[in-house]
């Protein structure tokens, strides 16, 4: 039975994550690296520095000590994706599910975070957590689903009896690959929707960049082993729609700075929380072109965050590509 869980991450997502595990009265432990974050949680019940306003359960109680966590049942992931190997590589080496939360590919390697994690915890079944969520509104209690992804089938349904919630869903499902593929590309897509937003080049652009995105991340997706159906579902067109439809998105409200005229590196530097996106546009690049995988949105992106390229000349090169039929 999973009853204790352990929280990696005392960000918005994992502060979130962690009230839904604390529902019910279930003592959660969240690790965070900030100390203000352990004094606000366990003294006001409440991250005031990355999720300020919303109450949080009393049965939370944050640390700075990974070694805390050892006694958990099963522990969320919920660290950036280019510190997960170290974050792990630091703790000892446990059995406990690992539920992997964060949405990237690892900057080195290229590899996906269920690789990572699998290289520095190797006894530890892995799980992918991801679909359409924000913090603030899972936090707050409001309706959420998500695609719970774990090739151990019998592990999957305790976690996910143990996170279920009237307002938080895990779907099941075997496809890892795509449920972290879905994530890591949505990042860069909303990135590019935020430009369009920026440049006020109206809602039609926006769905026509949605629509053609996920033709992207589904050939991708499938050249990695992904399946389509996993895709279309929560974590890949599901978390695509929302990224690419708000300002509460971390990427999409960068591609609106930049969409406005500022520069990657001021609008990155400016930014207490990440825009994971930003990261993975490069590394999604290069996996890409290994796999001999066209991808010119996220080619436009990653020329525009390394100052390749102006807004003018990435639009001028998306829009004057031959026409083709329409299709993956």
């Amino acid at each position: 039975m999973i009853r204790r869980i352990g929280v990696i991450g005392g960000g918005a997502w994992g502060t979130a994550l962690s009230q839904v595990a604390a529902a019910g009265g279930e003592e959660t432990l969240l690790w965070a690296r900030e100390a203000e974050v352990i004094e606000s949680v366990n003294g006001a019940h409440e991250n005031r520095l990355f999720l300020s306003g919303i109450p949080l359960n009393a049965a939370i109680r944050a640390t700075g000590d990974l070694h805390d966590l050892l006694g958990c049942d099963a522990l969320l992931v919920v660290t950036p994706a280019q510190h997960m190997r170290s974050v792990l590589a630091a703790m000892p080496r446990i059995k406990a599910p690992l539920i992997l939360c964060a949405k990237g590919m690892e900057e080195a390697t290229t590899k996906l975070m269920h690789d990572v994690a699998r290289e520095e915890q190797p006894d530890a079944p892995i799980a992918v957590l991801s679909g359409p969520t924000f913090a603030h509104e899972v936090a707050g209690g409001r309706p959420a689903a998500v695609t719970l992804a774990v090739e151990d089938q019998e592990v999957g349904e305790k976690l996910r009896t143990r996170l279920a919630r009237p307002s938080f869903r895990p779907y099941l499902s075997s496809d890892v690959i795509g449920a972290e593929i879905g994530g890591a590309v949505k990042n860069v897509l909303a990135i590019a929707c935020g430009v369009v937003e920026g440049r006020r080049l109206g809602l039609n652009a926006r769905a026509a960049l949605i629509s053609r995105g996920f033709a992207e991340m589904t050939r991708f997706g499938i050249a990695r082993g992904a399946r389509a159906e996993t895709l279309a579902g929560l974590s890949g067109l599901g978390d695509l729609v929302l990224t690419c439809s708000s300002e509460n998105s971390r990427n999409f409200s960068l591609g609106k700075g930049l969409g406005e005229g500022g520069a990657a590196e001021d609008l990155l530097a400016d930014r207490r929380t990440i825009a994971e996106g930003a990261y993975t546009a490069p590394v999604l690049e290069r996996a890409a072109t290994a796999a001999g995988v066209d991808m010119p949105i996220v080619s436009a992106v990653n020329a525009l965050l390394s100052g390749e390229a102006s807004v003018d000349e990435v639009l001028e090169r998306l829009l004057s590509r031959p026409l083709r039929s329409e299709g993956i």
